[in-house]
């Protein structure tokens, strides 16, 4: 899953811009999902969904207009974990820096205040003034040129795991910026570019697993087919099943 955030002051276009980069990656064929970070309390004290989540740790729920599903994560991976997608925008959660980002500016300042070296492009309101770059960043108006900007974001968006592993001798913060820089490029993560000891696939579709996740399906594994007939360690096991 690759993504980026779009960070701005209020009133800067964030939702309009994050809104027309979406529909042109749905129109590319993409499943695009869209976290956002919200101020206001989504589950109130009091209400029913906010007694039930004191008993239950998830909550599933059906109005007339949407589905959600209510729960508390641990931290952002276990939540961005929830998502299957092949684009992940990123609206509001200031903290986020294992991503690259769009600036949502009103002016100039606001640029120079929010670039930390994650920043691949302008938009917002900003881009109406026509400016066409502010500190080497190029501006697109998303509402004018929404598929210039899908097309910045379909070549330069990433994400990393955001585990502070050091195996790159960098946190991810600074192989964020160094990649947006040019410095280095994802094959450097080494986490991203190790070859997994598991994998499973369901429909075509790669489960993703997280190391101790192989490390517990290859001993349970093994450890039942050692006592059969015909099985050899160190051969490929294949094993498939059917949900008919």
């Amino acid at each position: 899953m690759r993504g980026v955030a779009f960070v701005g002051y209020k009133k800067s276009g964030k939702t309009t811009t994050l809104e027309a980069v979406a529909r042109v990656l749905k129109e590319r064929g993409y499943r695009v999902a869209v976290a956002k970070s919200m101020h206001a309390d989504f589950d109130r004290e009091g209400s029913d969904t906010w007694r039930f989540s004191m008993v239950a740790d998830e909550v599933l729920v059906r109005a007339n207009d949407t589905d959600a599903l209510l729960f508390k994560a641990k931290d952002i991976n276990a939540l961005f974990s929830m998502v299957s997608a092949d684009f992940l925008l990123i609206e509001g959660f200031k903290s986020i820096t294992h991503v690259p980002k769009v600036i949502c500016a009103r002016n100039e300042e606001d640029v120079r205040e929010l670039n930390d070296g994650r920043a691949v492009a302008v938009s917002g309101v900003i881009a109406s003034t026509g400016v066409e770059e502010v500190g080497g960043l190029p501006v697109i108006n998303a509402v004018e040129n929404p598929e210039e900007l899908a097309d910045l974001v379909e070549k330069r968006a990433f994400m990393l795991p955001n585990i502070d592993c050091g195996l790159c001798g960098f946190n991810c913060a600074e192989m964020t910026r160094m990649i947006v820089g040019g410095e280095k490029t994802l094959r450097d993560c080494v986490v991203l570019s190790s070859k997994p000891r598991v994998t499973v696939k369901i429909d075509g579709e790669i489960l993703p697993m997280k190391d101790w996740v192989q490390e517990l399906v290859e001993k349970t594994v093994k450890g039942m087919l050692s006592a059969m007939k015909g099985y050899r360690e160190g051969r490929m096991i294949e094993i498939v099943i059917r949900d008919d």
